[in-house]
This record gives C-alpha cells, structure tokens and sequence, in this order.
C-alpha cells in the first residue's frame, strides 16, 4: 500500500513535477486580470524542513531538488519553479521546501484567494501556523473531496483546483474520479491539476484512462519515472500530473523541462518522460 505523506517525500521526484507543473499554471492565469481562486484539496503543512543528516533511505529530497540546486544547465522553464524555492533559503543553502500551499500563496495576488484543506490532525496545526495568517488565505481541517463542492462555482468564475491525495486507502482512487466528475458539473472550465503516483497497482495504473473517460475536451498528461519498476512490485518509480483545461504554455514549458528532468533525476538507465495534450 502506498502512503504519499507529504512530510516524507517532500522536494523528491515527484514534488518536483508537481510543482514544476502548479508554478507554470498559476503563473500563467495570474498574468490575467480578475480574482483567480485556488483550492488544495490535501494541503499537507505547506512548508518543510530539510534534514541535512537524515536516516537512511529518508533523503527523498537528495535525489530531487537538490539535484537542481546549484546545477548551471538549468532549463529556463525550470527557473520560476526554482526562484519560488530559492525564495525560503536567502542564504543560499537547501534546508526549507515549500509546499504546494506556500509556492501559490507566495504568487497570489492580494485579490486572489486560498482555500487550503487538511484533514491529517497532525498537519492541520503546522498548516495553520505556516500560512493561517495570511488574509487572502482560508485553512480549515476538512476532508478537502467533500469541501471542494461548496466552492463550485467559484464567485470569481476563474479558479485552480489542485488534488493530490496521499493514494494510502484504495478509495481515494474512486473517490478522486467521482470529486472530479462532479467539480465538472458544476464547473466545466476550471483547471483541475490531479498528481497520481507511478506504481505496480492496478488502481494507479488505471486512473490516467479514468480521467480520460470523464471527456475532458482539453487536457494534458505529463509523467516522469526516474527508474525501473522494482522488482518486489512494490514502491514509487513515478509520478505524473494530469490537467484538465491546461494553459495553453503548459506543453512547451513541459517539452522543455521533461527531457531534461528525466536525466538529471535519473536513478537508473530506465529512467524515463512522457507529455501527451489536446487542446483544440
């Protein structure tokens, strides 16, 4: 069973095309006029403290955005991402990583609003201590699936709704597709950005035909593995984004960065990308 905690992978793999992906989406809408909403159905605490010496087989991070950090090839469609990050360590050293609620509040403009939901009884405190006081930001400990059909319709017709769900119960699979096809009911053009993890489970590998199936009639899908399957069948080897009503600078950004990506987080000869779009 796979158990996505933010805390635990935070800066790896697949934070980084997560992010990649949210950072060049909310750039873009912001570039227009009118409030943008933003809604993190599974915000995690938003803010995380990179462990310089941590236990082995805990430095997801090491193999992630700290293969960025200082790399002077840097594509430049990986540099706003990477600004965002710099931005929590002035002094130039990777010790802090944002979450995807602090990279959004960070870009937020004073008319735009957060909606951030967190239901971990852990987390939900640090959340509210990270960004809680922010006043175009709004946390509350709630299952963020159920909250997320109160908000739809936005007030401001212009919204980004961000689902990425820890995948540790089998129904979150189920209950994602149902949160989705429903949020496309009540809000057909919204842009919906869904991170699903690459692994041996028959849920996961199903779910990109899942989402296809609700007939998005613009989307992209983006994947990045950074290794072979394991052989044990078991553990991440991959992560992808799938969007629906994408930016229409989200392809190339991502044909830009993916190749390259998928080299510099490479963890064995199997490593691997793929973007497919549509967007008429």
């Amino acid at each position: 069973m796979l158990s996505y905690r933010h805390a635990f992978h935070a800066g790896n793999h697949a934070d980084v095309l997560k992010h990649v992906v949210l950072t060049e989406t909310l750039r873009h809408l912001l570039g227009k006029p009118g409030p943008l909403w933003y809604v993190d159905t599974h915000a995690g605490v938003g803010h995380y403290r990179l462990d310089p010496k941590p236990p082995a087989g805990q430095a997801e991070w090491l193999n992630g955005i700290a293969k960025l950090w200082d790399d002077p090839a840097l594509p430049a469609a990986l540099q706003p991402y990477l600004d965002l990050v710099r931005a929590l360590n002035p002094n130039g050293k990777l010790g802090h990583y944002p979450g995807s609620p602090r990279l959004v509040a960070d870009l937020l403009r004073p008319a735009d609003r957060a909606w951030l939901y967190e239901l971990q009884p852990s987390d939900f405190p640090l959340l509210q201590a990270h960004l809680g006081d922010r006043r175009n930001v709004r946390c509350t400990k709630a299952d963020g699936f159920d909250a997320l059909r109160s908000l739809l319709p936005p007030a401001s017709r212009r919204a980004v709704v961000f689902i990425d769900p820890s995948y540790e119960l089998l129904a979150d699979y189920e209950r994602l597709v149902d949160t989705l096809e429903d949020a496309l009911r009540r809000f057909a053009t919204g842009c919906y950005l869904v991170w699903y993890p690459i692994v041996q489970r028959a849920e996961a590998l199903e779910l990109p035909s899942r989402l296809l199936g609700l007939g998005p009639p613009r989307w992209l899908r983006a994947e990045l593995r950074v290794r072979a399957p394991p052989a044990g069948g078991y553990g991440l080897y991959g992560s992808g984004m799938f969007v629906i009503n994408p930016p229409w600078t989200l392809p190339a950004t991502l044909q830009s960065a993916l190749p390259w990506l998928a080299r510099r987080l490479a963890l064995d000869d199997q490593a691997s990308h793929s973007i497919d779009f549509h967007l008429p």
